[in-house]
């Protein structure tokens, strides 16, 4: 449904798979990567009235193993992926017409997407986090820059980041004046929207999930 695209990231390029047409909406990877699942969700968005975009921040690589997933997230250069989000923005700018962009992430994306948030508040307008993670010392966002509306997705049984964490990022950003909202989804584990990995899938937390963000960016961009 979708192509793969090169665009420009500030002074280097970087490939993505994009889709459809109407208001900008940023997707970011898991730590596996640029992988079909991402994809397929960008072309869910593509689908839903929205111009998708998915970054490979990894730059050709991924991993199906969670050694090789785990180093390729610790190796990633945090410098250079703001830059290639912040691209990825210019281009869903320039395809939607509009300056603002929604963002959605996974996991590592889930983090990455408030990490862009607080990077780029002139531009992002609803960010959606889905049990994000932010395991680089240096990647800790200036959540006070956040101009966007947040409504996240959180796991009960996540080892990663779970009920406490996710409650202590809630009241952090409340604290900071953010219209702030994460939700824990009952019984469901880390990574419960992945659909390729049924060990973790959970389908109705997923489509509880995907209305409220859709609802979201609908909402505000």
């Amino acid at each position: 449904m979708g192509e793969i695209v090169t665009f420009k990231s500030n002074g280097h390029t970087c490939d993505g798979y994009i889709a459809g047409s109407g208001p900008g909406v940023l997707v970011i990877q898991e730590w596996w990567g640029l992988v079909p699942h991402i994809k397929s969700v960008v072309d869910r968005f593509a689908e839903a009235g929205f111009t998708a975009l998915a970054p490979d921040l990894y730059h050709g690589e991924s991993s199906t193993e969670p050694d090789g997933a785990g180093k390729l997230m610790m190796a990633l250069n945090i410098e250079q992926a703001g830059k290639d989000m912040s691209g990825a923005i210019a281009l869903l700018q320039e395809r939607s017409g509009q300056d603002k962009v929604g963002v959605v992430g996974y996991c590592m994306g889930g983090g990455l997407a408030l990490v862009v948030a607080a990077q780029r508040p002139d531009a992002v307008a609803a960010c959606a986090p889905y049990y994000g993670v932010i395991p680089w010392p240096s990647a800790q966002p200036d959540l006070s820059a956040v101009t966007a509306t947040i409504v996240g997705e959180y796991a009960e049984f996540d080892d990663y980041a779970g009920p406490e964490a996710s409650a202590a990022l809630q009241a952090q950003l409340r604290s900071l004046g953010k219209d702030a909202t994460l939700h824990v989804h009952a019984g469901t584990h880390h990574a419960f929207f992945n659909d390729e990995r049924p060990e973790v899938y959970d389908a109705a937390a997923s489509a509880e999930s995907w209305t409220r963000t859709t609802e979201l960016f609908r909402t505000n961009l």
